[in-house]
């Protein structure tokens, strides 16, 4: 459930226009989802009903197998039945409040998603000084939940430096920890979910927190959060960049059915040429056949830097010519399918390291410890253990359990063994 309440001091909430709170009631994975949707949608928010989205470019961009329509359906679901609530005043002092489903609306058909928002939420959600929305780049950082809840909750108060007091029990209901007897006590919603989320923000986002407690009759009764950006840049700050517009690569990525918002963010993360660059690549992919309906899918995850070369691929993927005798046995035949097999798993696995490699590089040497310590404290046993602090994610004795992690972890999915 997305949950807000009228901050404690009404003077706070005069400055604090940001009033939209999303909850935590949505996985990581939802929430992304959401983020995604909007950001597709954001240009037309308030001049169009609904909007259209190429299911394939949804999943990539959200970061699941972008054949697993049953994930997409139920994140769909979740959205429409989530309840985005604000409470604010406006310029008169009049309060405003008002409540809407997350979106109104979504239907899958002919691999395509159409949905819409609500008319008085879509004007919310397009006025910057109501609601702000989140670097794709940045979303992509976190492995938490909880985090990216705090972060978003907190990134809506930017532009005044703090969140103002919010009561322990609608932080729990941000949070999506409501219903758990656990979390009641503060001494643990302080170490399993504050200075974790605090921590990760702090070391994947655009801005940094410090999180500050009240107390009333000894216990903690309200929570707030101080804010500073830490450097990076905000979507807002890219403003309607006229000489990207008018840019060849902006052109080009509209016309393969990129939203025009993702688009200038594209080549304002990567850089025209870098952009142009994996147009090329794709639509060379388009002449040989190899790109299946709409480019645009294909197209994000090579923005991404998730897709190799073709040729590459198809070369790795090449089983080595096995000499054969002229009359081969049976036993030979089983020995020569094993070590094909054998072969088949070996350059699957390398491709996987690969892209996970890939990723740690992204990240600062905060985040990829923090990643670390996760995973380890996941092992079963202290064989397991020792495996991977002596040859870390290369480790083939936990291979299995790498895979699974990072499966969930990267966006854009991890190769699949037709892939590698």
């Amino acid at each position: 459930m997305t949950e807000f309440r009228q901050i404690t001091e009404r003077e706070s909430l005069r400055k604090h226009v940001a009033a939209i709170h999303i909850g935590g009631k949505l996985t990581l994975l939802q929430r992304k989802l959401s983020n995604c949707l909007l950001l597709h949608a954001y240009d037309e928010l308030t001049t169009k009903s609904s909007h259209r989205i190429d299911a394939e470019t949804l999943c990539a961009m959200s970061g699941y197998a972008s054949r697993d329509r049953e994930t997409l359906k139920a994140a769909l679901r979740a959205l429409a039945e989530t309840t985005a609530e604000w409470n604010m005043l406006g310029d008169d002092g009049e309060e405003e409040w008002g409540v809407s489903s997350l979106i109104s609306y979504a239907k899958l058909t002919g691999g395509v998603c159409e949905y819409a928002y609500a008319a008085p939420l879509a004007a919310k959600l397009y006025d910057p000084s109501v609601f702000s929305m989140i670097n794709m780049r940045i979303q992509r950082n976190f492995t938490s939940g909880h985090a990216l809840a705090l972060y978003e909750n907190c990134f809506r108060f930017v532009r005044t430096g703090s969140t103002g007091w919010w009561e322990i029990d609608v932080f729990r209901r941000l949070m999506g920890v409501d219903d758990s007897a656990y979390y009641e006590d503060f001494s643990k919603l302080n170490a399993k979910i504050v200075k974790p989320a605090v921590k990760e923000v702090n070391a994947v986002s655009d801005i940094s927190l410090v999180a500050e407690t009240r107390r009333e009759s000894r216990k903690v009764k309200f929570i707030r959060f101080l804010i500073t950006r830490n450097g990076q840049e905000t979507l807002f700050d890219l403003g309607d960049d006229d000489a990207v517009r008018k840019s060849g690569a902006f052109r080009r990525l509209v016309e393969n059915g990129i939203s025009a918002r993702l688009a200038q963010r594209w080549i304002a993360e990567h850089g025209e040429a870098y952009v142009a660059e994996k147009l090329d690549f794709v639509e060379e992919e388009r002449r040989k056949g190899r790109v299946r309906k709409t480019p645009a899918g294909y197209l994000t995850a090579a923005i991404n830097g998730d897709y190799r070369r073709a040729e590459e691929a198809a070369q790795a993927a090449a089983p080595a010519p096995v000499p054969a005798p002229k009359e081969p046995t049976e036993e030979e035949l089983e020995e020569a399918r094993r070590d094909e097999e054998q072969a088949a798993e070996a350059r699957w696995r390398r491709a996987c390291l690969e892209v996970i490699e890939a990723n740690l590089e992204k990240r600062s040497s905060v985040s990829r410890k923090a990643i670390r310590d996760r995973f380890e404290l996941g092992l079963a046993d202290d064989f397991e253990r020792g495996q991977f602090r002596r040859y870390g994610w290369q480790a083939r004795g936990v291979f299995p359990k790498v895979h699974a992690f990072w499966s969930g972890l990267i966006p854009e999915g991890l190769p699949g063994r037709g892939d590698a």
